[in-house]
């Protein structure tokens, strides 16, 4: 007599009280071998199937069972196997089509067949009616405990890649994984950028270590699906709804916004087969139109953008404008000793002054948020105890999570501002003194952003390279030539016309945006072999 033997754990708790897939299976096991059934095969069903799962896996043992001519179906008891009117009438269904078929279900004594008596039958459907019960309470328990879960500010499920679940049952929370994060916010600064497919992406990600859960490489759609998830600038999407989350966020809202107008096509991935150096970079002196650069017989060479409208009708060779470029980092290389230890005093003393002020904005900020987080717990105590309606609770739900996400990105741009000032600092201060350096062993792209970050208004005329260097980099040449070949006494002249504080502030002023080539170690310091520096 063959069988199919069928398990269900519906809870964790049902698992941890006995009721686990191994103790359901070891039972079934043991009344086939006393009974003389022949196992076809055994089914499981655990705690996390989803509900599609559920039914496809329910209907599948039907046709494994009329497919293969298996007549009995073992089971632990009747709310294993059916929950709903649905699915009694299918297993009724089944067993009156022959009259060989029955059910067992061993810890009940119950057995279903054609031939159960009218009283059994009554007893079947009573206890149909029960499971039923059962897991229409279960669900209204689960739902009860996800809005709870939600009310809290958590995700009541397992949080996305980049994040992992601590602490006990029914005070779980999600923090950063510490491996996967920095991995997750690299992506989606790459992505922002609108210069990678999804599928380049997934091959850069995987080369650079990042798994999925199960250790696999994402696809296109998971990446996509993680693009698109709020949940990484602090939100929580449930159900199609927003809710305000407690999740520390990885990325900003605007980082967020940037990378979802690239998914939709309004910032075209920048794809090119030839990265030419001065793409973009280099403008015409005499029409003001870009140099467009072109690749012929193994050289690259550029003309205007406006060619046939332009009175300077010539063509540029890509190797002899850049052998202009590199004075300009020849003439920020520091060699007296006093000014390193001028800017290394100028960077000290200008971040001091800025971690005050955004400590100043940041504390005051904070007492804002705790208040409105404040209102968001009475406003779900209130709507708990019945004292306001559910369209009043909506209404102020909205504004103050509106309210709590402006004072969030607020407290993230102070934040950022003093790292971001850091940042440029260290960028000065190391491109002082080995510019040229970095620039003749930097790959082409590299050298791209290299030129963004020092110089600015670069135009050709006949020929000849023009250029000026952004300001944090005019104010530090104007240092640099000061006091090269000045003594001490013409530099304490400088030090008074310009002070610490006043040079910093003026590169605090239009700071450039740093090359998301480079990368930062600790401290914050540029690491220079990713430029292939060594």
């Amino acid at each position: 007599m063959k069988s199919i033997l069928f398990c269900r754990v519906s809870s964790k708790e049902q698992a941890d009280e006995g009721y686990s897939l191994e103790a359901q299976e070891k039972l079934l096991r043991g009344y086939a071998e006393q009974n003389g059934f022949k196992i076809a095969k055994v089914y499981k069903i655990a705690e996390t199937a989803s509900k599609d799962h559920v039914r496809k896996l329910f209907k599948e043992i039907f046709q494994f069972a009329n497919k293969y001519n298996v007549n009995f179906i073992l089971c632990e008891k009747i709310d294993r196997l059916t929950r709903n009117l649905k699915d009694a009438a299918i297993v009724d269904d089944w067993v009156k089509e022959d009259t060989k078929r029955a059910v067992h279900f061993v810890k009940e004594h119950f057995i279903l067949n054609e031939n159960t008596k009218a009283h059994d039958n009554f007893v079947w459907d009573m206890k149909v009616a029960v499971a039923r019960f059962y897991a229409n309470n279960l669900s209204e328990e689960v739902h009860k405990g996800q809005n709870e879960k939600l009310a809290q500010g958590w995700m009541p499920a397992k949080p996305t890649l980049g994040y992992k679940t601590i602490g006990e049952k029914g005070h779980k929370t999600h923090v950063f994984d510490e491996q996967k994060a920095p991995l997750v916010k690299r992506m989606f600064e790459y992505y922002s950028t609108g210069r990678y497919s999804l599928k380049t992406l997934v091959e850069m990600m995987y080369e650079a270590g990042l798994r999925s859960y199960s250790g696999n490489k994402l696809g296109k759609s998971r990446m996509a699906g993680i693009f698109g998830d709020p949940f990484y600038y602090g939100k929580i999407r449930w159900m199609g709804t927003l809710y305000p989350g407690n999740q520390a966020p990885l990325i900003t809202k605007e980082l967020f916004d940037k990378v979802q107008e690239v998914l939709r096509g309004k910032t075209n991935p920048r794809h090119t087969s030839h990265h030419h150096l001065f793409k973009g970079l280099i403008g015409c002196a005499d029409c003001g139109y870009l140099i467009t650069w072109e690749k012929q017989k193994g050289s690259v060479y550029g003309h205007c953008n406006k060619y046939h409208n332009c009175k300077k009708r010539k063509w540029y060779i890509e190797n002899e404008i850049e052998k202009q470029i590199l004075p300009a980092y020849e003439q920020l290389q520091i060699k007296n000793p006093r000014l390193m230890d001028w800017i290394k005093k100028a960077l000290r003393e200008g971040h001091k002054d800025e971690v005050e002020y955004n400590q100043t904005a940041l504390s005051e900020l904070q007492k804002q948020y705790t208040a409105i987080q404040s209102r968001l717990d009475r406003l779900y105590d209130d709507k708990l105890d019945e004292k306001i309606t559910q369209d009043m609770y909506d209404r102020k739900f909205q504004q103050y999570s509106e309210d709590r996400d402006r004072i969030l990105q607020s407290i993230q741009k102070h934040s950022q501002s003093s790292d971001r000032y850091v940042e440029l600092g260290v960028a000065l201060y190391e491109l002082s003194q080995k510019a040229k350096d970095i620039y003749l062993k930097a790959e082409p792209e590299q050298k791209r952003k290299l030129n963004n970050l020092v110089l600015t208004g670069l135009k050709i005329d006949n020929g000849l390279l023009s250029y000026e260097y952004t300001k944090p980099f005019k104010l530090l040449l104007e240092a640099i030539k000061a006091t090269n070949s000045s003594d001490r006494s013409d530099f304490g002249k400088m030090e008074v016309k310009l002070s610490n504080s006043e040079i910093m502030a003026k590169v605090n002023e239009k700071a450039p945006v740093l090359p998301d080539a480079v990368s930062y170690g600790s401290g914050g310091r540029i690491r220079t072999c990713d430029l292939g520096i060594t």
